[in-house]
Parts: C-alpha cells; sequence; structure tokens
C-alpha cells in the first residue's frame, strides 16, 4: 500500500485546481478518475466548453443573418454535424493538457483510472479499469465528484426516452447530429436558458416550459424581464409557471399551470435543465465515518470538511456547506483555493467558505454578469446601502452598436460628505460582453476601489468600459451637494 500526502478523487475543475496545486507545493498526490475522457469534468466535457462553444457558433449564425438591412443576405440551412465537430474540436485543445497521460509525465500525479471506495478513514481502494486493484492512504482525501443532472419525472416519459436521441440533459445534448425542428427545453436556469438561444439561432423552433415565475430566478426581476424580452424578440415562447405533467406520444408535451387548461407542446427532442443531484453510492462513505444530511448531501462545515476530519469536499459535491454551493467551474476554483491555503497554513491564515466577492456569467445575448453582495445579502447583514440604476440609452457606445436597452444596477455605500468616498457592494450588468465589462467592477470591489478612483480614470474613447466611469459622472454630478457648488463658485 502506498502513502500519500493528498488523495483527490475526481478529476473536474475542484480535483485539477486541488491535485496540481499540491503537487506543485511538494506534495505526493493521487488523483482517481473513472475514466480518461471524464478528467477535465463537466465544464470541459458537458459544460462550459462545449456550451460556449456552441453558443459562439449561434452568435456567428445569427449576425449573418442579421445584416439584411445592410443589403447581405445569408441563405441556407446549419449542418448541425458540422456544428458539433467544431464543438468536439474546441474540447480537443484543452483536453491536449487534461488527460491521465499529460498529469502523469508533466505535473507528476499519480493518476488511477477505475472506481475508488472508501475501505478506512484515510485509506481508499481503487478498482482499476483495466482489472486490477490498488490501495492507498494519505493524511487527507478530498472529494470532488461533481453532481448529476436532475432527471425529469413526467407520465409517459420513459417511452420518450426509449427512443434514442430525443430525450437529453446537458451531458448528451453536445451529441446531436441533427438539428431539432421543435426543441422544447424544461428549465429556465442559466443551462435552459443558453441552449435555448443558442438553438433558436441555428434555426430550432424553441419551447421553454418553467417552473418559476420568471427566467434565472436568481437574478433581480428587472434583469430577468429584460432578457426575457429579448428573447422573445428572437422567436423563443417561454411558458413559465408551468410544468410538464404528460407525455401522451413521443412528440408531444402536455404542460400545465397551477390552475390553468392543459396545453400541448410538440417536439422532436427535449432538453431537461431542472437543477442537480448526488450519488455518493460507490463511495462507500461509511467505511470512512462520512455522513450524509437529509437531502442526501454530504455534511460539511465552514471549512469544506466533512465529519471525517480527514476528508474534504471541493466542487459541485460541496452543496451541503453552510454557505451553500455555487455550480460553477470558478466556484469550485473557490473551494480549490481554500483548502490549499487551509492545508499548508493550518490555524494561521485558515478561510471559512465566503462567497461575498463571487460573481457569475450567463452567456446569453445580452449577457447577464453578477458580482458581490445582493441586496438581499444586504438587507439580511442590516448593512446601508443605496442602489444605483444606470441605463446605456446615453452610452455612446451602447448607441453605436445598437444595445441602448442595456442596464447596470450596483448596490453602493451610502453618500456621505464626500460623495467620491463611494464604494461598491455589488451589482449586475445586462447587455453585450456584460460577462467583460464587469471585470473592472468585480477587481473594484474587492479591493475597495472608491468612486474617486474611476473619475481619476482616463477611458479610451469610445471603449465599452467607460460606461464603468459613467455610471459615478451621472449619479454624482447630478446630485452634488448645494455646498460643493458653492464652494466650487467661490474657489473658482
Amino acid at each position: 500500500m502506498k502513502q500519500y500526502d493528498i488523495i483527490v478523487i475526481g478529476a473536474g475543475s475542484a480535483g485539477l485546481g486541488v491535485g496540481i496545486a499540491m503537487k506543485r507545493l511538494g506534495f505526493s498526490v493521487m488523483m482517481v478518475e473513472k475514466n480518461d475522457h471524464r478528467i477535465g469534468g463537466d465544464c470541459l466535457n458537458d459544460g462550459c466548453v462545449p456550451s460556449k462553444a456552441l453558443i459562439h457558433v449561434s452568435r456567428q449564425v445569427h449576425h449573418s443573418r442579421s445584416v439584411t438591412r445592410f443589403g447581405v443576405r445569408a441563405e441556407g440551412e446549419v449542418n448541425m454535424a458540422e456544428v458539433m465537430q467544431y464543438v468536439r474540436e474546441r474540447q480537443d485543445v484543452i483536453r491536449v493538457h487534461e488527460n491521465a497521460q499529460y498529469l502523469r509525465d508533466t505535473e507528476g500525479i499519480d493518476v488511477m483510472l477505475g472506481l475508488a471506495t472508501f475501505v478506512g478513514d484515510t485509506e481508499i481502494e481503487v478498482a482499476l479499469n483495466e482489472g486490477t486493484t490498488v490501495r492507498a492512504k494519505a493524511k487527507n482525501i478530498v472529494l470532488c465528484t461533481g453532481s448529476l443532472p436532475q432527471q425529469l419525472d413526467a407520465e409517459g416519459i420513459d417511452a420518450v426516452k426509449a427512443i434514442p436521441g430525443r430525450v437529453h440533459t446537458h451531458q448528451t445534448i453536445f451529441s446531436l447530429e441533427s438539428l431539432p425542428k421543435h426543441l422544447l427545453v424544461v428549465g429556465a436556469g442559466p443551462i435552459g436558458i443558453e441552449m435555448a438561444q443558442a438553438f433558436a439561432r441555428l434555426g430550432s423552433k424553441v419551447t421553454v416550459v418553467g417552473s418559476e415565475d420568471r427566467v434565472l430566478s436568481k437574478e433581480l426581476p428587472e434583469v430577468s424581464a429584460l432578457l426575457q424580452q429579448r428573447l422573445e424578440g428572437e422567436g423563443i415562447t417561454f411558458k413559465l409557471k408551468h410544468k410538464v405533467v404528460r407525455f401522451p406520444d413521443i412528440q408531444t408535451a402536455e404542460i400545465k399551470s397551477e390552475n390553468g387548461p392543459v396545453e400541448s407542446v410538440p417536439f422532436d427532442v427535449v432538453l431537461v435543465a431542472i437543477g442537480r443531484t448526488f450519488n455518493f453510492d460507490a463511495l462507500n462513505l461509511s467505511a470512512a465515518s462520512i455522513e450524509l444530511d437529509d437531502k442526501g448531501q454530504l455534511k460539511i462545515n465552514d471549512y469544506l470538511q466533512t465529519t471525517n476530519k480527514h476528508v474534504f469536499v471541493a466542487g459541485d459535491a460541496a452543496a451541503g456547506a453552510p454557505a451553500g454551493t455555487r455550480y460553477f467551474s470558478h466556484g469550485a476554483e473557490v473551494h480549490a483555493s481554500m483548502l490549499v491555503t487551509n492545508f499548508i497554513t493550518p490555524g494561521v491564515f485558515e478561510k471559512k467558505l465566503s462567497y461575498d466577492n463571487f460573481s457569475w456569467v450567463t452567456f446569453t445575448d445580452p449577457e447577464v454578469a453578477t458580482f458581490g453582495c445582493s441586496e438581499h445579502d444586504l438587507k439580511k447583514r442590516n448593512q446601508d446601502y443605496e442602489r444605483i440604476d444606470y441605463d446605456f440609452a446615453h452610452d455612446d457606445r451602447a448607441v453605436i452598436e445598437d444595445y441602448e436597452y442595456a442596464r447596470m444596477i450596483l448596490s453602493v455605500s451610502p453618500a456621505g460628505i464626500n460623495p467620491f468616498s463611494r464604494k461598491i457592494l455589488g451589482g449586475t450588468i445586462i447587455a453585450p460582453n456584460a460577462g467583460e465589462l464587469v471585470q473592472e467592477l468585480i477587481m473594484a470591489q474587492q479591493k475597495g476601489l472608491t468612486a474617486g478612483d474611476f473619475f481619476n480614470k482616463i477611458y479610451p474613447y469610445p471603449t465599452a468600459s467607460r460606461v464603468n466611469k459613467s455610471v459615478w459622472v451621472d449619479e454624482i454630478g447630478g446630485n452634488l451637494p448645494a455646498f460643493v457648488k458653492k464652494g466650487a463658485k467661490w474657489l473658482y
């Protein structure tokens, strides 16, 4: 039996983050993944990479069809097989440095491909895919086993699933080789909305069924409403506060609101994007005294530690943490960074899990970028703040590129005697490339930059990011106290 400093089970974003960092710091690391193709996890194989590649293609198709007003005509139908080939090619580029051989040869990590099972508090057995087994121990073990897409439970769905390629989750949708004529998306969260727009732009007729009263229910209501309006303008049909209740045949879904009539929705393909679930059965957690909560999630403390003090969790699998989790690759990065810091500085710089500086982007068009503390969080903490609601109607870059509809909503510290000392606490932007526009605001929030810092920065004209200064120019310039104006006149 071999002894390691650390064993990482799962080689997705979280596992790679912990394993590579610890190895580069000089520790011996063993990493276990089910098979070579799963290295990179959801992000590379089923999530961020393929979805953003598909969105990229759909955006190009949409732009080519949007120039008819200038006399240019784009004709023909999308070749879905070629689209998916492009997606796979992009994945393969990244897979060059996310595979078992690379991790062994370049990073020096002992990678085992097979199924890991606990046989003691700090000991595991791996049933290797080649048919043998190995045992290993470590001072600490980190579970980075990810999550699974939640399945849709509705009468008749088994008959639909029996037809190959008819029902998909985000893990299988990228296997499509032909474009659906009618795509039914069940779920109006980020995955469902991103894929709905992508397929609509490629040429599918798309219907989105969501149980909530708006799309992207974790965003501000006005942001959700604006995004839905833009998507409806592209021909997407929304059935919100509805649920799929039955599949009477293999090409029709029946949906219903709480008190409404049953409606029929035709489809060729169903994409189910209704949430995440977990399955830890194969790990034999009881052998390591690791407990689950009443939701079937791992019991975890603020340090991502399980009921076994030597076993920690990172990534999607950390949903049971007191602060919850964030189902993003960079959420896994937060966990990995925190764990590595705590491993090498125990009791000195030990960190608790916090998402106060967290941000995320939904890659629709327009994009939705949210960062920092939400208004809900600020109210819960009884923290004083003021809201700035800024539209882009007078932003020159927005006028030039036709996105005057865009909005920025910020939570900022209250105005005091010195209006230039105000700080950003959090906010949301809905605009094209909002994920890039927001980066400067994220830095300002994390580093405590003030309104004065934005005033003193000279932005090249007409860059899109000038809006980050314009919001303060309008806010402060339009609300200067009388004594400031009087003092300025006296000095003049």
